[in-house]
């Protein structure tokens, strides 16, 4: 899409990535709200270190397998229809989760609300990445981000809000969700499908044409078909017949799998679930441990503003670099904390690591895999990085409260820390700047022939 083609101003373009930025608001809160829970529900059910890892670990699972088949909905039946139903599988499984009788039965409610966060990884990102123009898309697409850290601290505050509510706490900890579902269904009926994949997927000019000219009211007819028809001649030169597992896409496929990869192998999930836990671990009370939880979502909204600021500026591969060093920074202290028992300063190494996840891999990961397949592809390359982040998501999840009854904190923490170092080396040998560079010049910049 050409810079004239939309407005950086367009109110509807706001308004419509911010709706389906949306579904990142349900993704955070869905993913962090088990944190205030998890203690209590491992009590009530008496359950083991590994069923607890299990039960905890639901979710993730259920968001390992919407990663993997979401591409097909997107693809088949549109971003719009499967950003709607998305809210619909939200909805069922926060009310679900909140009247499970056992362990057995959340668990399957906690796996359909995981399907739809998998689901929202791969349809929302590519969604806005479609109907942004390149100097802007970064901040666009970055709004996904924005709205998981803040569905984070809403879940945060939540949860501390409601822990008081006696043995039935979780129960409304974890229904509450069902508001912002509703919410967020009943706006996904306002926005239009996105005009790449009604010219390039659907074959359909005429809509595509008409959402075009609600992007950019501006423009003349003939600068709208101009724009169209270089959609749909970019999505013809790059068509291929190899399919997706082919070695003329292995530069895109490594870069998402692998950003996907380092992403999860930082520690921000096991760190975002089992924030309370860790807290206490270093002598603060329970109730002080939730109340730093608190501070986690805070800090976490307030830099991925700085992310978000940044990423159209300074570009996705100077902000990796800015977060590796914050990644190798605070986590290496914190290792040397639990180490020499100097606790003091454990909830500060956070808070600086949440801040370096926040400017780096949060404000880069799902905008750099939307902008690096071509359209042919975009949706599967979606899938794939969304189920590499996922996998190792539900991995480190299930075996984090073994980790740490296996091994001293300071050993785990040392072991995020040095996948850190390993993920600068990549940003400095592998990955590239797609700044400003229009969607269907990517795949020339990353050497992908027709």
């Amino acid at each position: 899409m050409s810079e004239k083609s939309c407005s950086p101003g367009s109110s509807r373009l706001f308004v419509w990535s911010l709706v389906s930025a949306l579904a990142g608001f349900l993704f955070g809160f869905d993913t962090v709200v088990i944190s205030g829970a998890e203690k209590q529900l491992q009590t009530l059910w008496g359950l083991s270190a590994a069923m607890h890892g299990l039960a905890m670990s639901a979710a993730l699972w259920g968001t390992v397998l919407g990663s993997l088949v979401g591409s097909w909905p997107t693809d088949k039946f549109g971003r719009k229809k499967t950003l709607l139903w998305i809210g619909i599988l939200f909805l069922v499984g926060s009310l679900w989760s909140a009247v499970a009788a056992e362990v057995y039965s959340f668990m399957a409610a906690r796996f359909l609300g995981g399907v739809a966060i998998g689901i929202s990884t791969v349809a929302a990102p590519l969604y806005i990445s479609e109907i942004s123009p390149p100097r802007n898309r970064g901040r666009l697409a970055g709004m996904f981000q924005f709205n998981i850290v803040f569905g984070i601290l809403v879940a945060f505050l939540s949860n501390y809000l409601l822990e008081n509510l006696g043995e039935n706490a979780w129960r409304w900890m974890l229904g509450v969700m069902a508001v912002p579902s509703v919410i967020y269904t009943f706006a996904c009926l306002g926005i239009p499908e996105s005009p790449r994949w009604l010219i390039c997927r659907k074959g359909d000019f005429g809509r595509g044409l008409a959402v075009l000219k609600q992007i950019s009211p501006g423009s003349t007819d003939a600068e709208i078909s101009e724009i169209a028809n270089q959609m749909s001649a970019a999505s013809a030169a790059s068509h291929s017949t190899q399919g997706f597992w082919s070695g003329r896409l292995k530069t895109p496929i490594l870069l998402a799998f692998i950003i996907a990869f380092f992403n999860q192998l930082s520690g921000i999930n096991a760190i975002l679930y089992f924030a309370p836990r860790i807290f206490e671990m270093t002598g603060l009370g329970a109730k002080a441990a939730l109340l730093q939880s608190l501070g986690i979502g805070v800090t976490n909204l307030v830099f991925t503003f700085v992310g978000l600021w940044l990423i159209d500026r300074l570009g996705r591969r100077t902000l990796l670099y800015i977060g590796s060093f914050g990644y190798i920074l605070s986590l290496g202290l914190c290792s040397w904390a639990f180490f020499s028992h100097n606790f003091a300063i454990v909830p500060v190494c956070i808070f600086g690591f949440i801040a370096a996840h926040a400017i780096g891999q949060g404000a880069v990961i799902w905008v750099f895999i939307s902008e690096i397949f071509p359209d042919q592809y975009r949706a599967t390359g979606q899938s794939l990085g969304s189920f590499t982040h996922w996998i190792f998501a539900a991995l480190l999840t299930l075996f984090f409260p073994k980790m740490v009854e296996a091994f001293a904190p300071g050993y785990v923490f040392a072991f995020f820390c040095f996948m850190m170092v390993l993920q600068l080396l990549w940003v400095k040998l592998m990955v590239v700047e797609t700044k400003g560079v229009p969607l269907e010049d990517i795949a020339k910049k990353l050497g992908i022939k027709a």
